[in-house]
């Protein structure tokens, strides 16, 4: 892989991207509250795959060829990933049994960092300093002093906390793990620097929830409140999704992926603010040491 410096403006719409996520664990615990968590990624999804791949017809710069079809392992790879990712996050937070507890899976999926730094060892080439293990470690255990707040900081603390909801906790890790290869993925099997799958990504997510979410006893109350959501998340997911993707695979991988463990401690304060919850101080301490974290992790990798 190429060596890249300097803050490029693929590298800066990955950033974007990490501030755009900020706000998704706060806006889908709002959605899924008022019309199911099923109903929540259909909708949010079919409205961001339409707008996007709307956007890139009237542009006239891609065509289907161009937009993933050419290279079939690129868009069914990484298309799969995508779906388990965006399922897996969607309904693990709509199964969170309270909004505290939707902030602990949030973070649990922002593991997904560690992920796309470790798969980047293995997929992209890049060497590692010994530093990489210790910081890591450090951020990890940022996550369970995050997930065990507000009780003593211990092995049976966690697991006590995990067992009360294992699937829906499963499922943020899962979302990290599957975001984690779609970052590495996405870079080393597409196979053209315009390629860009996303807006089909979403469509086709869109459209399986939909037929699944008609077999769900959901509320589907769907108030001013709940639309104005609805379009917000779906024009900032699929803005968010297409910048992820571009910074892949054209900015600097590490750098962005380092960043993004800024990510849980924009979402928590978020998600205190518009969910009206009041964490307790591990949070914060959690979130200081997945930053540190972060910068040394960052600082640990470098571009073979």
């Amino acid at each position: 892989m190429m060596h890249k410096s300097g803050l490029d403006r693929y590298t800066l719409a990955g950033l974007t991207a990490i501030a755009m996520w900020s706000f998704s664990v706060s806006l889908v615990r709002s959605i899924s509250e008022q019309v199911g968590s099923f109903t929540t990624i259909a909708a949010v999804f079919l409205t961001g795959g339409v707008l996007l791949l709307s956007r890139e017809f009237l542009s006239g710069q891609r065509t289907l060829y161009k937009m993933g079809v050419s290279t079939p392992r690129h868009f069914i790879g990484c298309g799969l990933l995508m779906t388990i990712y965006s399922i897996s996050l969607y309904l693990g937070l709509g199964m969170a049994q309270d909004r505290i507890q939707t902030l602990e899976i949030g973070l649990v999926n922002f593991l997904w960092p560690t992920f796309t730094i470790l798969f980047s060892l293995v997929f992209s080439h890049t060497k590692a300093r010994w530093t990489l293990a210790p910081s890591t470690i450090l951020a990890l255990m940022g996550i369970l002093m995050v997930v065990t707040q507000g009780r003593r900081f211990s092995p049976d603390s966690f697991i006590l906390n995990i067992l009360g909801n294992p699937l829906a906790y499963g499922l943020g890790l899962t979302a990290a793990l599957s975001w984690g290869l779609y970052s590495n993925l996405t870079q080393v099997w597409s196979e053209t620097e315009d390629e860009n799958s996303v807006s089909f990504f979403m469509i086709f997510i869109g459209v399986i929830l939909t037929l699944i979410s008609l077999f769900k006893g959901e509320p589907r109350v769907f108030g001013t409140r709940v639309v104005i959501e609805i379009i917000i998340l779906g024009v900032s997911t699929a803005t968010s999704y297409s910048f992820w993707d571009l910074s892949m695979r054209k900015g600097r991988a590490n750098l962005v992926a380092s960043c993004a463990y800024f990510t849980p401690l924009l979402s928590a304060a978020v998600g205190c603010l518009y969910l009206q919850v009041v964490p307790g101080h591990r949070l914060w301490l959690g979130c200081l040491m997945i930053i540190t974290g972060s910068y040394l992790s960052w600082r640990s990798v470098r571009d073979d």
